[in-house]
């Protein structure tokens, strides 16, 4: 019974949340293995909630996805991100992609595309300073339809990323087919990297497809050095991970770029 109040609660409370201005974006760099140079920024939404503090995507995202209100909770990261790249970009600071992560639910509405668009258009940001980064399973379902989507994006600038990648169900016969240019190596083959043979096989061959599909390859989860010069070795391009940052606020990755 407390579970299910609980749950009720923050339904209840979530469906305020926007109105309310408790939504923020924190942000986390994603570097070059090379030279460690910030390559694009992530965006991960937070929820300051009033009472019970701040509240990680992982406690309210699945009952935004069940109630509906991950259509406008993911519009309004999407519109924040596009405007928090473009003023960093009016402040000065050197041109950065912005990566988001679009749900699925919210890259199967109806409009996705407009939405898009009129997020773009309404920050100033240009379309390839944009990056949305969408699971294997959401791409894979429905597949045929999901390519008329990604493809007009990709006409429109936009850059696309396969997030998780190697963790669903991956048709590569699809995957020539798809517009996308960067595969995410999901964190939980880079948790143990250094120590487990067939983690590291797992993350080579991704590195080895991707670079012979002309992809950019990203591995996410990177904690240790040992973890970061094992992807340096094997080619992989990008990292994010806490050994470079945790993710911070806008004024704090001002400060970093």
């Amino acid at each position: 019974q407390a579970q299910a109040q609980a749950r009720l609660r923050l339904e209840s409370d979530l469906r305020a949340a926007i109105d309310r201005n408790e939504l923020t974006l924190h942000y986390q760099p994603i570097r070059s293995t090379a030279d460690q140079e910030v390559l694009c920024v992530e965006a991960l939404i937070r929820w300051l909630h009033p009472e019970l503090g701040v509240i990680m995507p992982d406690r309210f995202i699945h009952v935004a996805e069940e109630t509906g209100l991950i259509n406008p909770i993911g519009d309004w990261v999407l519109c924040e991100a596009c405007r928090q790249a473009q003023a960093w970009c009016d402040a000065g600071l050197p041109p950065i992609t912005m990566a988001v992560n679009v749900a699925p639910v919210q890259f199967r509405q109806a409009g996705f595309v407009e939405v898009v668009a009129g997020a773009l258009a309404t920050s100033g940001l240009d379309a390839n300073r944009l990056e949305l980064e969408l699971t294997e399973r959401t791409v894979m379902h429905d597949a045929d339809i999901n390519l008329g989507t990604l493809s007009a994006l990709h006409r429109m600038g936009v850059d696309l990323s396969l997030d998780d990648f190697g963790t669903g169900y991956s048709s590569l016969a699809y995957l020539k087919r798809f517009p996308v240019g960067k595969l995410k190596i999901d964190r939980s083959f880079v948790a143990d990297l250094e120590t487990d043979p067939d983690d590291w096989a797992i993350a080579s061959t991704i590195v080895s497809m991707g670079r012979s599909l002309r992809m950019t390859v990203l591995a996410e989860g990177v904690e240790k050095p040992e973890q970061l010069a094992l992807l340096r070795k094997m080619g992989c391009d990008m990292a994010q991970g806490y050994h470079f940052s945790r993710p911070t606020s806008a004024e704090g990755m001002a400060d970093m770029l």
